[in-house]
């Protein structure tokens, strides 16, 4: 037995794949809102046959490094939230509105919703599960943007209540999820940092939405859930104000008792107390063990050794390994010298 390995979501984007993200506009104080520029370059503007060969390659590269759960890499999202509020009605990408948003940590103008959110009608995930599916013999994991992260990263201009939204988008993102699974998808995740930075919100209706977004979802599919502390504009940027990590510790008993089977958290960039993972009696953890905005190279030793003090506190088959969240700021090598030693250590360890 080892330790199963998989990747969160983003993957580098090769020279090739042009797309949009935030992008920092100036250097400011550790005290400072961070300004971000959101470009709205969108997979539409890129050739279909260049998405498929950058999926390819990134599911590729995963699979090199000895990764158990690839992701497809997200090479055709701008960012991860907005990818798919792009096949949502209701909201709007022409008129913006500036935000201060993740607790004061980022200002950007953001898409504004301006009418009541309901899917488009027309599915999009299960395509690109798919043909990422098709360059892989290991089960590819699919990453969908939660209810409280949309909320966060666009601009409420028509709902009474943050509440009210939050339901209306977990059931269109749930009519997303249905499709997925019935497409053969067996990992789906639904991304929510959101719920270390508003954590009232997510005891109060975010674990009731999470829930929702899974509705009706087969047995035979894992229903995954990523709650990191957020992540900065740039590698080694050491003033990003990342959410309390110690906001797990009162999520841990209501995402345990959610339909949630496996749940990713950040522990490479801020180490966590591991007493941590006795809060959950069911719930399988996946351990961020390699940071996702620093240059050092965690060595497999290292990582081992993490890994070893967390069997202490939790199963080794309720233990996975992956990064703290994305990696597509590091670039192709670092990205891959990182999981080459994570992978290492997952497979080293010993787990009786």
């Amino acid at each position: 037995m080892k330790i199963t390995t998989t990747c969160i979501g983003a993957y580098p984007k090769p020279d090739y794949i042009d797309i949009g993200n935030f992008a920092e506009t100036e250097d400011q104080d550790s005290s400072a809102t961070r300004a971000f520029t959101y470009t709205q370059n969108s997979a539409d503007q890129v050739a279909e046959e260049l998405l498929v060969r950058a999926t390819q390659a990134a599911i590729q590269d995963q699979l090199d490094c000895g990764i158990d759960i690839p992701t497809d890499g997200e090479q055709r999202r701008e960012n991860y939230i907005h990818y798919h509020c792009r096949n949502l009605e209701g909201i709007d990408f022409t008129n913006l509105t500036n935000k201060v948003h993740r607790n004061g940590a980022a200002v950007a103008d953001l898409p504004t919703i301006n009418a009541r959110i309901v899917p488009r009608g027309n599915h999009f995930l299960d395509r690109d599960f798919t043909i990422a599916q098709s360059f892989s013999d290991k089960p590819v994991k699919i990453t969908v943007p939660g209810p409280l992260s949309i909320i966060d990263t666009t601009a409420n201009n028509y709902y009474a209540t943050e509440r009210e939204l939050a339901f209306d988008l977990a059931a269109a993102l749930n009519f997303e999820i249905r499709a997925l699974a019935a497409a053969g998808c067996k990992y789906i995740q639904v991304d929510e940092p959101l719920f270390v930075r508003k954590v009232d919100d997510a005891l109060a209706f975010g674990v009731e939405c999470l829930d929702r977004c899974f509705d009706g979802v087969p047995a035979d599919v894992t229903r995954v859930m990523h709650m990191c502390c957020g992540y900065p504009g740039h590698v080694d940027d050491e003033h990003y104000l990342k959410a309390d990590p110690g906001c797990y510790f009162q999520l841990a008993q209501a995402i345990d008792g959610s339909s949630v089977q496996q749940l990713s958290i950040e522990d490479a960039h801020c180490l966590n107390d591991l007493k941590l993972l006795e809060n959950f009696n069911r719930t399988a953890v996946i351990l961020g063990v390699v940071t996702i905005a620093s240059s050092n190279i965690e060595s497999s030793e290292y990582i081992g050794q993490r890994l070893e003090l967390a069997l202490q506190h939790i199963d080794a088959d309720r233990l996975l390994a992956a990064p703290d969240c994305g990696l597509m700021m590091l670039g192709r090598k670092l990205a891959m010298a990182k999981l080459k030693n994570m992978c290492a250590a997952a497979q080293a360890v010993d787990c009786h």
